[in-house]
């Protein structure tokens, strides 16, 4: 299973692989190692993850196309990228130009399957299994130094391209006199992109709201709570404090002094120290003393509770 796993991605990224341009007819554009002027194809990597291209096929001989063919008769009909250029190991959205009508000997990214300018001709890039077929484009012939391209990189549209909108290892770009909203048509001409673009900016400028007014509502819900705790400590303190005051005049009641003048307190005084004395005439006690009752008033500190 893991291996299966791993052939099926391996596959997959294969697939990432496309020709992306070719110039069949090569008198004033690029030049190899040599300063030669050869014709060309170049190879795009569409997806965003690095792929290594060593060890696939390209060939210009449509008899590969015959299943009959033995693996090793179909492979000695192709040219093989080779693996000693760092080169081929494309990261995302990069770009490999291979050179035609060349010999090995001559570079790394020199290939000799052949091209005749004049002719229409078919080419196509084989798995390095030399059986599956990634991709393949048939060219028709072109003028000198122009150049048969997507119309963007991976696009299904070709077209041939003027000498001034070839971009040999670069990606494929519009044309100048082409606007915004013609782009947009023909890259999404159903409208699903944008669609897709604009659900997305609402729905994520909505999450982006509702995680703020969560996170805003969160931080209240905990000021609020600590305010009510703090209240609800203050009002419990202040509890204690009179349940210990209540206690503390239970032990020792208060006495409520009024305030009176200093003639109605003489007066109390006389009127006790005269219901005394009758007290005791009555009950026949007597102090041996004269007759005369002397009755002295005497400020103190008490008074009438």
């Amino acid at each position: 299973m893991l291996v299966l796993g791993s052939l099926s991605v391996f596959g997959q990224g294969a697939k990432n692989i496309k020709i992306n341009e070719v110039m069949t007819k090569n008198t004033a554009s690029i030049v190899d190692e040599y300063d030669m002027h050869l014709p060309w194809i170049e190879l795009a990597n569409v997806s965003f993850t690095t792929f290594n291209v060593r060890g696939m096929y390209v060939t210009t001989d449509t008899t590969v196309l015959n299943k009959s063919l033995s693996v090793p008769d179909r492979v000695a009909k192709m040219s093989i990228i080779p693996n000693n250029e760092v080169r081929t190991n494309m990261g995302g959205r990069q770009h490999l130009l291979l050179f035609l009508n060349s010999l090995p000997t001559k570079g790394s990214t020199h290939l000799t399957a052949s091209i005749d300018p004049d002719q229409p001709v078919w080419i196509g890039l084989f798995d390095g299994n030399g059986v599956d077929l990634i991709d393949s484009v048939t060219v028709p012939p072109l003028n000198e130094n122009t150049s048969f391209a997507r119309e963007s990189d991976g696009a299904e549209e070709w077209s041939v391209k003027s000498t001034d909108a070839v971009t040999p290892g670069i990606e494929n770009f519009i044309h100048v006199t082409e606007s915004k909203v013609a782009q947009i048509k023909r890259d999404d001409p159903h409208g699903f992109g944008i669609t897709i673009l604009s659900m997305g900016i609402v729905f994520s400028c909505l999450a982006l709201l509702c995680i703020f007014f969560t996170i805003f509502g969160r931080i209240m819900s905990h000021r609020q709570r600590e305010k009510h705790a703090s209240a609800k400590k203050a009002h419990r303190e202040r509890m204690i404090a009179a349940q210990e005051e209540d206690e503390d005049e239970r032990a020792f009641p208060a006495v409520t002094i009024k305030n009176h003048s200093v003639e109605e307190t003489a007066d109390d005084v006389y009127v006790a120290v005269i219901s005394m004395a009758i007290k005791e005439y009555l009950d026949d006690i007597h102090d041996t003393e004269s007759g005369i009752i002397t009755i002295t008033p005497k400020q103190t500190k008490w008074t009438r509770i």
